[in-house]
């Protein structure tokens, strides 16, 4: 029962998350819209409103049909034409900054509203096109039906001019930056506050556990649901403490799950249930899946092909705010479940390994060009030097810094450059 819970949570993750899901809503609406107002089509008031505005009303079926063909070819046309757009823009991102991006520019509710609304307003004019066809000769038929759809197709153009505007925006590296770091800032904030005073290291929690739970399968370890544990294990005092971090990979056999109070076998077994550990990685934009998109536009930026160091130190800046917000956070926390007497114990990402998937990559790159590596040591010694992070991360920054200091010696040439920049150590 649980597992097929679990299936059907990730069947509606997945359709929600689906590039087609508003679309298919959106023209659903539109195909009971067409099928209504043809129904009310000979009401009174409809009949009054014909009456009071005929200047506004097609009298003639030819005119009507006629109408309702350009509408359906001219948003046809500008559905076509806005989406290839978007192909263009996916391609160019992919090429220009990373493939990573790609699922956040395709997942853009508003597109995905717009490409609703133009597939609707499609099938609201084909319903209202063979309609015509049931009513013969009538005339006025159909005219209030076409009044609407005149316009909506007015309100179509509106949205392609909109359109327009936002997959232009949306395109601009620094709009892209500035979204993953806004995304990443409020998780940021929404753990810690989470968190708040709860020290796990305070608190009489063991690290000696009954028993060590390993990895069933290989992949990245997305969540653990609490709501899919068996109600026989919910309702006795126990330590779960979650082992890897949100979004590290772990290999088939590593150890995922610790727990300090001896269960059943089946118990056991049922807690493989309540992980969710996924091929691929976590594709948002918020915390560390955000971070490492940063560091990959960084990376790109500072390719021979690319020779873009302004992006680079654009996303070098947002890295070191959000590493600074990060290592605000302490290594664990428990998370507070109602009318539950277990106690899950989250771990956090380390320093040192933070500094291996986000900083490390940008300082193999960019140690022989001075300009950036002048921002990211300047990053980095911010960091280390706020009175705000947790006292254990300063080691890993320290290390980190002296190996970017070290590349510097050996990769940089310029002795005034290599001295501007070990300046800031100094200083």
């Amino acid at each position: 029962m649980k597992s097929t819970l679990k299936f059907l949570k990730r069947v509606k993750s997945t359709v929600f998350h689906s590039i087609a899901f508003y679309p298919v809503l959106i023209s659903a609406g539109f195909f009971f819209l067409a099928i209504t107002l043809l129904f009310v089509e000979n009401l009174e008031v409809i009949n009054a409103l014909k009456k009071e505005v005929p200047y506004l009303l097609v009298q003639d079926n030819e005119t009507a049909r006629t109408i309702l063909s350009t509408l359906f070819g001219g948003i046809l046309s500008l559905t076509v034409f806005s989406f290839t757009m978007v192909m263009v823009v996916l391609n160019q991102a992919s090429s220009n900054f990373s493939p990573r991006l790609l699922p956040g520019l395709i997942s853009n509710k508003k597109h995905q509203i717009i490409l609703g609304f133009y597939i609707g307003t499609i099938l609201y004019t084909i319903i209202v096109l063979m309609s015509l066809g049931a009513y013969g000769s009538s005339t006025d038929a159909v005219g209030f039906s076409v009044m609407v759809a005149a316009i909506l197709g007015a309100f179509c153009i509106g949205l392609f001019v909109y359109f327009i505007h936002s997959i232009s925006q949306s395109i601009q590296i620094h709009n892209i930056i500035d979204k993953i770091y806004a995304s990443c800032t409020k998780l940021l904030e929404k753990e810690r506050a989470d968190q708040g005073d709860n020290d796990v290291e305070n608190q009489n929690v063991s690290n000696q556990y009954w028993k060590i739970l390993n990895s069933e399968k290989t992949g990245y370890y997305r969540s653990f649901d609490v709501t899919l544990l068996k109600n026989s294990l919910k309702n006795r005092e126990n330590i779960i403490e979650i082992i890897p971090y949100v979004n590290q990979h772990i290999w088939k056999g590593d150890p995922v799950l610790g727990i300090s109070e001896p269960i059943s076998e089946e118990e056991l077994a049922s807690l493989h249930i309540c992980l969710y550990i996924l091929s691929n990685r976590h594709e948002d934009d918020s915390g560390v899946g955000g971070m490492i998109k940063l560091t990959e536009v960084a990376v790109k930026a500072l390719s021979p092909g690319i020779n873009d160091p302004g992006t680079a130190i654009n996303a070098i800046s947002k890295l070191g705010q959000l590493v600074h917000q990060i290592l605000k956070i302490q290594p664990k926390t428990i998370e507070g479940i109602v009318d539950c007497e277990i106690t899950i114990i989250h771990n956090k990402i380390s320093a040192s390994e933070l500094m291996r998937i986000v900083i490390e990559p940008i300082r193999v790159y960019a140690k022989g060009d001075s300009t950036v590596s002048y921002e990211l040591l300047s990053a980095l010694i911010f960091v280390r030097n706020s009175k705000d992070i947790y006292p254990r991360y300063v080691e890993a920054l320290q290390d980190e810094i002296m190996s970017l200091s070290n590349d510097l010696k050996k990769n940089i040439s310029n002795n005034r450059d290599l001295k501007r920049i070990l300046e800031l150590l100094e200083s």
